[in-house]
């Protein structure tokens, strides 16, 4: 196999990075094709801990070639500052990033609408000008990174958009406009930096993959946050789903070998929204703390609570996983008794399937099936057969309920800290 996708199966958080960092080792190309810098992924090596926002996880690894597919809205200022905090730590950036030519670009405009759109209606953005970004896009307004090479287009997109965004900022929001000729140098001088790294991304992603090269894809997010499967609106601007892989880097879906579904060992979300499983009283709290439950972008407490099967069930029959990663089951040891979500209860009736209603969601109560905790430690533990009884029965109960294997347990942070069962690679 040569390809694999990697897709958040809950509500993003689910520890992407460290998977994509550990099957980087047998990948030559690890591409990212949604989202913004509202990602954040967090790879620890060694007792280096690095947070990735833009860059994908395999730029750790030496001598992979790292690409930012079109399907992502890229901030230059942010990417600015990932590489150089990158450099400075030793990690070779300029022979192994490329940032594909119909990438589009988030401008100040789309940050200072957002800002303000919130405080109107909040649905927990990150306020980072994701969503303006992808609704430019789609209204064919969106400047692209190849236009940072043409002055006079970029400056004419600047001067288009800046004319609705300034009337809206000033007249629905009452909140200061934004100057064009800022803007403009503000760019062109990202052009100067960032132009070495824009490249032909889909081209080079396909005859990688036609040469027999193994080509990672690593998504952003999570299922139930994709702008059509999600618990809409409470979502991202982009399809995290694993068919988002396929327009988000332009492959086709026949050139897709495995999707493995990253499943946290519990289940945590961050914003607004519904979540039937949330755990409201101290032990919520505690797996907070012990989980590390904070934002990688932001900072913001995750909501924690029990692993959900029925949302689960979703993102195995939209994303179509050959294979499932569960990540921090090391946080569960020592919980006595474990609770796992296998239905939901919606007046009279129990629904198996997730609802597609956001309303129906919000009144949804968790039918819970109870499981035996283990008092032992998990945590390191590389080898399947040493884990506690319990920890293997609990696996088990998830492999059987979603018919789909599990391939990759992590027990911890660092890299090295996690179970092979079975490579997808």
């Amino acid at each position: 196999m040569s390809t694999v996708v990697i897709i958040g199966a809950q509500w993003g958080d689910e520890g992407k990075g460290k998977i994509v960092d550990f099957l980087t080792e047998k990948c030559d190309y690890v591409v990212r094709f949604q989202g913004g810098c509202n990602a954040g992924h967090t790879v620890v090596v060694g007792e280096e801990k690095y947070i990735l926002h833009l860059i994908p996880s395999g730029i750790l690894h030496k001598n992979k070639k790292c690409i930012i597919g079109n399907g992502v809205v890229l901030d230059p200022s942010g990417l600015l500052k990932e590489i150089e905090t990158l450099t400075q730590k030793g990690i070779e950036i300029d022979n192994n990033l490329y940032i594909a030519k119909h990438c589009h670009l988030i401008m100040p405009y789309h940050i200072a609408i957002e800002e303000q759109s919130e405080k109107k209606k909040k649905i927990g953005t990150t306020k980072k000008g994701i969503g303006p970004c992808y609704t430019d896009k789609i209204a064919r307004n969106g400047v692209r990174m190849i236009d940072l090479l043409y002055p006079d287009v970029l400056k004419n997109k600047i001067r288009a958009n800046l004319e609705i965004i300034n009337f809206l900022l000033k007249n629905l929001y009452n909140a200061e406009t934004l100057d064009e000729a800022n803007i403009l140098t503000q760019y062109l001088n990202y052009a100067e930096k960032l132009k070495k790294y824009i490249a032909d991304a889909d081209i080079l992603i396909n005859k990688a993959i036609d040469s027999g090269k193994k080509v990672l894809f690593e998504g952003a997010q999570g299922t139930l946050l994709d702008i059509d499967h999600g618990t809409y609106p409470y979502v991202t601007s982009s399809n995290t789903i694993a068919g988002g892989a396929c327009t988000g880097a332009g492959v086709s879906p026949r050139k897709i070998d495995n999707i493995i579904g990253i499943v946290k060992a519990y289940t945590t979300r961050v914003g607004e929204g519904p979540f039937p499983t949330e755990i409201k009283d101290s032990l919520g709290e505690e797996i907070r703390k012990r989980g590390g439950e904070y934002g990688a972008t932001t900072g913001r407490p995750r909501r924690c609570g029990w692993l959900d099967l029925v949302g689960l069930r979703h993102s195995v029959r939209v994303n179509g996983f050959t294979g499932l990663a569960i990540t921090k089951l090391d946080i569960l040891d020592g919980i006595e008794k474990l609770k796992v979500c296998v239905g939901y209860k919606y007046g009279n009736s129990i629904l198996e399937d997730f609802p597609k209603e956001i309303q129906i969601l919000e009144d949804c109560m968790p039918v819970y099936e109870e499981l035996q905790g283990w008092k032992e430690s998990t945590a390191g533990i590389k080898n399947y057969e040493k884990l506690p009884d319990n920890a293997k029965k609990y696996l088990k109960f998830i492999e059987d309920s979603l018919k789909v294997k599990i391939q990759i347990i992590s027990t911890g942070q660092k890299r090295d800290e996690i179970i092979i069962k079975e490579s997808p690679l």
